[in-house]
């Protein structure tokens, strides 16, 4: 009965099927050709025309999440402060009063500056006659304080 014998792998070292050593044989053979520049070129040409093109849609993807998220924490802040008022009869001192009596359990950050201290505060607006000395005004609503342009045009400061 014949045993066929292992072919060498130019990958290894010693051959399993007869323990003999193997030279590594290179990778390039005679008559054998790796790519050419031209090739190279093209196939760097497509891979930039392709990031290219997924930068600005991943810029854009970036901001309306950002403005999503923008959106969100505005309605869940002027929800609350909403809420508080209808609890305690007035309007929060300050922001932080919401964080204080247990309404949040931190300020949300504005992901437009990435900061939480930066919300422009809208205080009430009393009439002519109800202006007291010492009085301290509620806070009614909130806005980013980010004068940067949203995608529909409009400032991030009037929303």
């Amino acid at each position: 009965m014949f045993t066929q014998r292992a072919k060498p792998k130019p990958w290894t070292g010693r051959n399993t099927g007869t323990g003999e050593r193997e030279r590594i044989r290179p990778i390039l053979r005679r008559g054998e050709r790796g790519f050419t520049l031209i090739e190279i070129i093209i196939v760097f040409t497509l891979i930039g025309i392709l990031v290219g093109m997924g930068i600005p849609q991943y810029k854009y993807a970036r901001k309306k999440a950002a403005e999503a998220v923008l959106k969100e924490n505005l309605f869940q802040v002027r929800k609350i402060i909403d809420q508080y008022y209808q609890d305690k009869g007035k309007y929060p001192a300050t922001f932080q009063a919401l964080v204080d009596d247990q309404y949040f359990r931190r300020i949300p950050s504005d992901p437009m500056t990435g900061k939480a201290d930066t919300w422009k505060l809208v205080r009430e607006q009393p009439a002519e006659g109800e202006v007291m000395p010492g009085q301290q005004f509620g806070v009614v609503d909130i806005h980013s304080s980010s004068e940067d342009k949203a995608i529909d045009g409009t400032v991030y400061s009037t929303w």
